[in-house]
């Protein structure tokens, strides 16, 4: 019976991410402005700016007869590639939950987009637990010394 509760902790902690299973925050990607080349594009900037965590969610809204949402490598992604993408979204309004630590990269894969700016990593870094509060010291055992008996005379 043991065995078969270890077992069923193993299979949760693997399929949690090492027990990170708690909902996590929704960013709309590229803030007001959505997923899109016109105007300033905040793609450098704005993700630099949040703290992202296994869970959390990332929005893209954007206009879908313009563009669409490519997550790709890291080399893909340096040099605008959509090509043998992880996977290609295309509805306007897309979500991307984040499922372990490490570098999440992303391109619009319409020609130019790219190349203009319209690319953003997502770096998730691992997280370290929040020390736990020391629990106050509790005194502990009072030696005694015993002097030794006088010998008997």
């Amino acid at each position: 019976m043991g065995g078969k509760v270890m077992l069923l902790l193993l299979v949760v902690m693997i399929v949690c991410g090492g027990c990170e299973c708690k909902g996590g925050k929704v960013y709309k990607v590229g803030g007001s402005s959505g997923w899109t080349n016109i105007g300033p594009l905040p793609y450098k900037s704005w993700p630099s700016s949040i703290a992202f965590h296994v869970g959390d969610t990332l929005l893209f809204e954007y206009k879908k007869e313009f563009h669409n949402v490519v997550r790709v490598t890291h080399t893909n992604f340096n040099n605008c590639n959509s090509t043998n993408p992880y996977h290609t979204w295309s509805t306007g309004n897309d979500s991307f939950t984040i499922p372990r630590h490490g570098h999440f990269y992303f391109i619009c894969g319409v020609p130019g987009h790219c190349q203009s700016g319209q690319k953003i990593d997502i770096r998730v870094p691992i997280s370290v637990p929040a020390p736990s509060p020391q629990s106050p010291s509790l005194p502990g055992p009072t030696s005694v010394s015993v002097a030794p008996a006088p010998s008997p005379k």
